[in-house]
């Protein structure tokens, strides 16, 4: 079982649906798909999407810009049960779907064709004609469980609770049955199913009070079924349930209240111990082992200046993979779990690792997702026994011209209270000379993190306008401690806005920067972030972007799906409280869009389950009511947190590079 240690955030996928837009409550919308916009020199818009204020988009900007939007990348899903083959997500048409690689740089076959991407993958054990996974509707989140059979290509849909939530597909030994989590529809409740997985007889075994409940791993022996709990980025719990569904679970960590986190991850073959990730004592999380009996918690494996972000377990249980983050980059240790030495497996690599995955039966393979600055993401097996990398896929870059292209340099700046910031700069072709523009583009999360990865299409910016591009890891960012994960909870909200404002103050300090060109964007709580900067920092930025963004702290938790918001209370305070709902209503910046005096360019999914397309659709409403600054807004009625779908992606894009030409570089045609 891998375990990828990504506590619940707002951009890991959970569901709400909304009820369907009346255009005229927001006024005259433009419908791009109108004969308007179908003439040759334009470009005609994707079913579904709807905008306003934006112009015209001209047919030979998609010709400029294909070379950036047409690159692919490959992920990995997981091993064949029996056979050296490989399951990736990698897309050939609109969207990613599910490919079978079957040697190293083989070809990629393509087994689903979904409408909408797969999800979770999961492959049954002790079979070898069986994979399952998930997939939701038009970005809602809402993910059902679907059979697909290797022999005849046919897909069976298993799950019909369309306003619920299923995922986290656990098995058992014998590969005849499954566990998985399903969210209680309008409830923040969850519920543990059973399923025997050949005649899908399935059963509720659980039924668990509140949110943030996962599950870890099955003991068939003992009958025990290993979950977690979140309460936040930095507080969680481990629990155990008996899988029978007599009584309810008992929490094993911490034994009494304690803001730490605990984190399962899977039973050792005697089911003696659990293996657990913690940051108990520390700043960053490390690999530990509890003694179930006594009650003993032993350290495994540390590192001082970085999160164990991830591992998973050999067959055999002689080894272990650890993913350690330290400032973004990845280093892959593997650890002796006898010994407890550890090696660092790709100790020359400076990029990202993604999932990580060991064969369920050749005990010394293991299959990793890796992510450098000038490829996109593909997947690699590394031998253990040989001590060498193979690569399985090698992911075409479309002819994206890459000549010139410099590595993400970490930057980092002293914020308003000395604390040091820091971020990634991919700086312009040095083909530009002089004082260049620059884009800040500001994660999601907020606990999220900016990694050093490859830019895919915002190369464009950096290759063809000349404009450099920084990504900060402001305060309330994970990867940096839990300190630091912390400091913009609550009533310190803003402290991570001032993060920018310091950022401002060091880009005019440096020689080939144009302070006087400075452009902020973001998505999801980095679009709130965004929207802060337009209020605060309107005579320092010449426009923004704003994708799925919150505009108010209030609204946004009182419309966001009900499993959500408990976590998200924790992180940004109760509405319900009085004293908090003051200062919502002072932060937010739909109560303050008299201060935004620039450009505003507005992107949103109208079945965003995280941020509700109403966030959007206020602040766009609000802004354009001024009548101060242009404001352009751009709807997919078949979208959520975020555009999936290519065809959505690449017109977003080219309104992206439009909105940069005319307000960022001034650039009239």
């Amino acid at each position: 079982m891998s375990t990828n240690f990504r506590l619940q955030t707002d951009f890991y996928f959970q569901q709400f649906t909304m009820m369907k837009f009346i255009l005229p409550v927001f006024g005259l919308f433009l419908h791009l798909t109108t004969t308007a916009q179908t003439t040759t020199d334009t470009i005609a818009a994707p079913s579904g999407m709807y905008a306003e204020g934006i112009p015209s988009l001209p047919a030979s900007l998609a010709s400029s810009v294909r070379p950036y939007t047409e690159f692919r990348a490959a992920s990995l899903l997981g091993w064949h049960g029996t056979s050296k083959s490989i399951f990736i997500s990698t897309r050939f048409g609109n969207s990613n779907q599910i490919h079978q690689v079957n040697a190293p740089l083989g070809d990629r076959k393509q087994l689903t064709f979904e409408a909408d991407a797969p999800r979770e993958f999961s492959f049954q054990p002790k079979q070898d004609r069986f994979f399952f996974f998930t997939r939701d509707s038009g970005g809602n989140e809402f993910n059902q469980i679907y059979k697909y059979n290797l022999g005849t290509g046919q897909t069976t849909r298993l799950t019909f609770a369309s306003k619920s939530v299923h995922n986290q597909i656990t098995w058992h030994p014998s590969g005849k049955s499954f566990l998985y989590m399903a969210t209680v529809p309008g409830s923040s409740n969850r519920e543990v199913h059973w399923m025997n997985a050949q005649t899908h007889q399935q059963k509720t075994i659980a039924s668990l009070t509140g949110s943030g409940w996962g599950i870890a791993d099955w003991n068939t022996k003992q009958k025990q079924i290993l979950m977690n709990r979140s309460v936040s980025i930095n507080e969680s719990s481990i629990w155990i349930m008996n899988d029978s569904n007599s009584g309810s679970p008992t929490r094993i960590l911490p034994k009494e209240q304690e803001r730490t986190i605990y984190q399962a991850l899977r039973f050792s073959k005697d089911g003696q111990f659990i293996y657990l990730l913690t940051n108990k004592d520390k700043e960053f999380t490390y690999l530990a082992r509890l003694n179930v009996k006594t009650g003993v918690m032993s350290t495994l494996f540390t590192h001082e200046n970085g999160d164990v972000q991830s591992v998973d377990f050999n067959t055999t249980h002689s080894h272990a993979a650890l993913v350690v983050n330290v400032e973004g980059y990845s280093k892959l240790m593997l650890l002796d779990l006898k010994t407890k030495k550890a090696t660092n497996a790709n100790s020359n690599f400076d990029g990202t690792i993604g999932r990580v995955q060991w064969h369920p039966v050749h005990a010394h393979l293991l299959a990793v997702t890796k992510g450098y600055y000038k490829s996109a993401n593909d997947v690699h097996v590394y031998d253990m026994q040989r001590k060498q990398w193979m690569r399985w896929t090698e992911s075409e870059l479309g002819g994206m011209p890459l000549q010139g292209l410099s590595a993400p340099a970490l930057i980092r700046w002293k914020s308003f209270d000395q604390r040091s910031i820091s971020g990634f700069l991919y700086r312009a072709n040095p083909l530009f000379k002089g004082k260049r523009p620059v884009i800040i583009q500001i994660h999601g999360g907020p606990e999220g993190q900016s990694l050093p990865v490859f830019a895919g299409k915002n190369n464009y910016f950096l290759q063809e306008l000349g404009v450099h591009l920084i990504y900060p890891n402001v305060r309330g960012s994970t990867g940096y401690g839990k300190s630091f994960a912390d400091l913009d909870n609550g009533f310190n909200r803003e402290n991570s806005v001032k993060d920018i404002g310091a950022l401002l103050d060091w880009i005019s300090e440096q020689p080939d920067m144009d302070a006087s060109l400075v452009m902020v964007t973001g998505g999801s709580y980095g679009g709130y972030m965004t929207l802060a900067s337009a209020v605060y920092f309107s005579d320092r930025l010449r426009c923004a972007l704003d994708v799925v963004g919150i505009s108010h702290f209030k609204t946004f938790l009182e419309r966001t799906e009900p499993y959500r918001k408990d976590l998200r209370r924790v992180e940004y305070g109760d509405e319900r409280d009085s004293a908090m709902a003051a200062f919502f209503e002072k932060i937010s910046p739909l109560n303050q869009t008299e201060k935004i005096k620039i450009p505003l360019c507005i992107v949103q999914g109208k079945n965003d389950p995280r941020v509700p397309y109403s966030e959007s659709e206020q602040m766009a409403r609000k802004v354009r009511a001024n009548g101060s600054t242009p404001v352009w807004y751009l709807l997919s009625d078949n979208e959520g947190h975020g555009f999936a779908k290519k065809s959505n992606q690449d017109f977003q894009f080219y309104a992206t590079i439009m909105f940069v030409r005319a307000f960022l570089l001034g650039i009239v045609s």
